[in-house]
């Protein structure tokens, strides 16, 4: 493997059109960081403090919680304890995300991701205090998993292509329509059950993949403010070029010193390599032509 894990994980990251293993990596590498820091906090008599830490990760029901805690709206959708929870929610993810990636992009696969896991955490919340049945579970109630941005990506995959059809063992091909309709109900029913709360957020998941493609379907992209926000984060993060400034002598105009340096040799104009990459952007990697292709390969070695 060239480079090693290293260049691995580099290229996780700089791959176009890569948002589902960009998802399943942050959840993992989570998951793995909180099991090898309670081992350590174990083995020095710390394991309440590492727990009240890992809480604050989780989205509490309680909102006097949630005020303190804020940043748990979000952070719950990445964090899971039990391997075969983040095991399932990553398989489900990568099976339907896939679907989304290869026809509307990664941008819809975030964008789902993250309005299913707000949406589905909201919920969760109104529901557990408004609703005198969960009254007495409010105070002590926590929640953590990714399970509502991977319904909300489940659902949107079924209205998007319900006729798509999977493999299962034992069973054979089967549309994913059924397979969506067949875990909403799953859901809908353990909603008074032990995982209440979860069950809860996977409505509001499924819900927002169902409003969402159905909007998108029209024209309406519900998701494009995630991807906005997504982008001016990492500007704040992005070191910003220097300006070159060249001092000329004599009358010579500034127009025929820009035309005689981008004439030379064949470089791509960078106004060229913008286009290519909105291409990539609005369409994926694979919409470019070859000679799109080589000529952002060209650009990157530079």
């Amino acid at each position: 493997m060239n480079g090693g894990i290293k260049e691995e994980f580099s290229n996780a990251w700089s791959k176009p059109n890569n948002a589902v293993v960009q998802i399943i990596l942050i959840n993992a590498i989570v998951f793995v960081a909180a099991r090898v820091f309670k081992v350590f906090f174990d083995l020095s008599g710390a394991t309440d403090t590492f727990f009240w830490i890992f809480r604050k990760l989780q989205l509490p029901a309680d909102v006097g919680a949630l005020l303190l805690q804020p940043w748990s709206l979000v952070t719950y959708f990445f964090t899971h304890y039990d391997f075969f929870h983040v095991l399932f929610n990553m398989l489900f993810l990568f099976w339907f995300g896939r679907i989304i990636q290869e026809f509307l992009n990664s941008k819809r696969v975030i964008a789902l991701y993250v309005l299913g896991g707000l949406a589905g955490g909201l919920l969760y919340i109104f529901i557990y205090n408004f609703l005198p049945f969960y009254a007495d579970r409010v105070t002590e109630s926590m929640m953590l998993g990714a399970s509502a941005g991977v319904y909300a990506i489940v659902v949107g995959a079924a209205v998007f292509m319900p006729n798509y059809t999977f493999f299962l063992l034992f069973i054979g091909p089967v549309k994913i329509k059924y397979i969506a309709i067949f875990y909403v109900f799953m859901s809908f029913i353990g909603t008074t059950g032990s995982n209440a709360g979860g069950e809860i957020a996977h409505m509001g998941g499924a819900l927002v993949g169902w409003v969402y493609i159905s909007q998108l379907n029209k024209g309406t992209d519900l998701g494009s403010w995630v991807i906005s926000f997504i982008h001016f984060v990492k500007s704040m993060f992005k070191p910003q070029p220097k300006i070159k400034v060249t001092h000329r002598s004599g009358n010579r105009r500034p127009s025929q010193e820009t035309a005689s340096q981008s004439s030379g040799g064949d470089k791509t104009p960078q106004a060229e390599i913008d286009a290519i990459l909105d291409k990539i952007s609005e369409k994926g990697y694979e919409s470019l032509t070859k000679d799109e292709k080589q000529k952002l390969f060209n650009a990157s070695k530079k």
